[in-house]
């Protein structure tokens, strides 16, 4: 079933897509307002589609029930594999779910080279996951805030043709929500793989700032053509 979704396009028949996944408790009208921060003037037509994960219980909010892409079921950070903390089940799922998002935009005309996969925090680690096991690459991997879960069977899960995806991952490095640290190794575990990672760490909390948005907008526009 395909989700619910909010979509802006900046120009007429756009040629790119950027599907953008929003955190645990927000919905896909979180990330719409960055479209004008974010967009430059010289770039082709673009669609931004932003999906609303589906609503389920969150064992660290006490069961509460809200959007979110996976359920949590600890805050435990030592474990470096991240095993005990997202809901395996609930990652696999929300990637299908994706994948169907990816499918539809293939459907509507753009080609998975011309699509990019962004996500903020719970949504970044989805946005990881499902680029880890693409067989047709997308034009790129965008993680804000976030984290690879399961990273103890990343190396099982990549799919070979996975690894020409370029990704761009930034952290605040006062993130109290996920850990600095957490990046961090998920970023060096995806360059072991094989990925070809940038990485900015940015003076803030689990937020989004305009240096980093300043800098995202740089990297799509290396990687944004009218070819």
């Amino acid at each position: 079933m395909l989700l619910d979704t909010i979509e802006q396009e900046t120009g007429p028949a756009p040629r790119y897509s950027v599907i953008w996944l929003h955190g645990l408790g927000a919905d896909g009208h979180d990330f719409a307002p960055i479209v004008p921060e974010l967009v430059r003037g010289d770039w082709p037509a673009i669609r931004f589609v932003f999906p609303h994960a589906p609503v389920r219980a969150v064992t660290i909010n006490n069961g509460v029930r809200m959007r979110a892409w996976y359920d949590i079921r600890a805050l435990d950070w030592l474990d470096l594999d991240l095993a005990n903390r997202a809901d395996q089940e609930g990652v696999d799922a929300s990637v299908a779910q994706v994948e169907t998002l990816i499918d539809n935009e293939i459907e509507r005309g753009i080609p998975a080279e011309r699509i990019f996969l962004a996500g903020f925090s719970q949504g970044g680690a989805i946005a990881l996951s499902a680029g880890l096991r693409r067989g047709t690459p997308l034009a790129g991997l965008i993680g804000l805030s976030t984290y690879l879960p399961g990273a103890a069977n990343a190396a099982a899960a990549l799919n070979d043709g996975a690894r020409t995806q370029p990704v761009f991952m930034a952290h605040g490095t006062q993130d109290p929500v996920v850990p600095f640290g957490a990046g961090e190794q998920s970023a060096a575990l995806l360059r072991k793989l094989g990925f070809q990672v940038d990485w900015h760490p940015y003076r803030m909390p689990h937020s989004v700032c305009a240096e980093e948005i300043q800098d995202l907008g740089g990297w799509l526009s290396q990687r944004l053509t009218e070819a």
